[in-house]
């Protein structure tokens, strides 16, 4: 079965339906944010009817967070893929995951801004509540394995060190691309991530 747009736009296999919404709503977050677009708008950018995202999508907060599943889904894979890649040591395979939470947030502003600015509730959702925990399970495996090294008793959390070094990679991102006030700074983003997780890690006895 083929979805025709009214505006005699390609039309989409009903299998590439849901896919296709999800490209169009990509660019309409970009240009507009995740509020400034109706499901009806997301429907005409992919080429579809008014009535076919409902075969999938039961409004457009839904829709949102189909877009923010499928980012963090490519988001998990692609801090594994950094983490895993051959490092020779675990502080630069750390440096790396970071390098690769900058570098998505740069080459995806429509999924960073669904994932993470756009209101979805994560833990409402199972399947986003599993995607982000991968992309999660990540840094928590990284911050074990970097306090391997001290007595059990006294290793911090790695829950507390992936979430903090979450929160500060977000606010970097934040610095360099909203409005860019970072740009004006002497160092470039990659260069602020690593060297503030490095103190934070030297403040917590991981690394010398």
């Amino acid at each position: 079965m083929r979805e025709t747009s009214d505006q005699g736009r390609r039309p989409y296999h009903h299998g590439n339906l849901r896919e296709a919404l999800i490209e169009a709503t990509l660019g309409l977050i970009e240009a507009k944010g995740p509020l400034g677009f109706t499901l009806a708008e997301a429907a005409r950018q992919a080429g579809v009817s008014a009535a076919a995202p409902y075969r999938h999508f039961r409004g457009r907060d839904e829709l949102i967070e189909g877009v923010a599943l499928k980012g963090f889904e490519i988001f998990a894979d692609q801090l594994e893929a950094a983490w895993n890649d051959g490092h020779p040591t675990l502080l630069t395979a750390f440096f790396a995951v970071g390098r690769a939470y900058l570098d998505f947030a740069r080459r995806n502003p429509g999924y960073y801004i669904a994932m993470f600015e756009s209101g979805v509730s994560i833990a409402g959702n199972p399947d986003l509540a599993r995607a982000a925990d991968r992309a999660m399970g990540v840094l928590r495996e990284a911050a074990e394995r970097l306090a391997a090294h001290l007595p059990p008793g006294k290793r911090p959390p790695s829950g507390m060190i992936a979430n903090h070094v979450w929160a500060l990679s977000h606010g970097v991102v934040e610095l360099f691309t909203r409005g860019a006030p970072g740009a004006r700074a002497p160092y470039s983003a990659d260069e602020m991530l690593e060297s503030g997780t490095a103190i934070y890690l030297r403040g917590l006895g991981l690394i010398s």
